[in-house]
């Protein structure tokens, strides 16, 4: 038996799942969530206090990032 050959006309290229932009304000939120939530645990802060900071960093920055990197 012969494999099928692809048509060329019927591939289309797969989307990206995120954008590389959006990947660049993850993954940057996420370091500054991560530096917030560890200075505050090192800060003496109990460690649900330095997860719900890290939260908020996260959060607020991903916001800021947004608008920044347009």
């Amino acid at each position: 038996m012969s494999t099928p050959t692809p048509n060329p006309s019927n591939q289309s290229s797969p989307t990206p799942f995120l954008t590389v932009r959006t990947v660049v304000v993850l993954l940057t939120a996420a370091v500054i969530g991560l530096v917030v939530g560890g200075l505050t645990f090192l800060g003496g802060g109990h460690s649900a206090a330095a997860a719900v900071a890290g939260l908020e960093a996260f959060g607020a920055s991903v916001m800021a990032l947004h608008k920044l990197i347009s």
